[in-house]
């Protein structure tokens, strides 16, 4: 049986109101549901339009404001170029499939450690729980570089696109410069014109 969605409703005020719970709450109340994998559903109290994005990324917004961000200021240049873009559906998807595959790295990561500790009586799950969250940094340092890389093997994957498309259309002479065949064709009908031309000229 699916997860019944849970409906949080935003008034004029700002306000988040918790339909679960019958009670208001804060930014940091819906954090706290995404790391508890809840599924919520945010939307405008009046108007019943769907403001779960934005709810989101007013959270992203201030963890990258904190002191440890995810996103160096050139990956979101980057991010920010793709707007409007031919690229960017794809560009969307191929960033959500990389973080899916991090997640599962992650998850794998995760199952190693605890049969680990089942395998080792001086490790139990709150010391394990311990060690993981001292490595939290790391972790999110790690997530960052992947994540860069990640854009950047994509805006390398667009120029070779951009490149086999210009050599394929590049023969074609419309929609740009001649090319040099173009230019020395034209110039030899010129040429073979001003000769005839000339020579009618003289037999006149």
């Amino acid at each position: 049986m699916a997860e019944e969605t849970r409906l949080i409703k935003k008034y004029p005020n700002r306000r988040l109101y918790d339909t679960a719970t019958s009670s208001y709450i804060t930014l940091a109340d819906v954090k706290q549901l995404v790391l508890d994998n809840v599924v919520f559903k945010v939307v405008d109290a009046k108007s019943d339009e769907d403001l779960t994005r934005s709810i989101l990324l007013q959270i992203i917004l201030e963890e990258e404001g904190s002191g440890a961000p995810i996103f160096s200021s050139a990956m979101l240049s980057q991010i920010i170029r793709f707007y409007g873009h031919a690229l960017q559906e794809m560009m969307g998807s191929y960033l959500e499939k990389n973080i899916v595959t991090f997640m599962d790295i992650q998850r794998r990561l995760q199952e190693q450690g605890t049969n680990k500790v089942g395998e080792n009586p001086m490790l139990n799950p709150e010391a394990y729980s311990q060690f993981v969250k001292m490595q939290g940094p790391a972790i999110q340092g790690l997530m960052s570089n992947y994540l860069e890389q990640s854009a950047n093997a994509f805006l390398d994957m667009q120029q070779q696109m951009q490149q086999q498309a210009r050599n394929m259309f590049g023969n074609f002479p419309f929609g740009g410069a001649p090319t040099n065949e173009t230019r020395e064709n034209t110039a030899e009908s010129d040429q073979s014109a001003t000769e005839t031309a000339s020579g009618e000229r003289k037999s006149g």
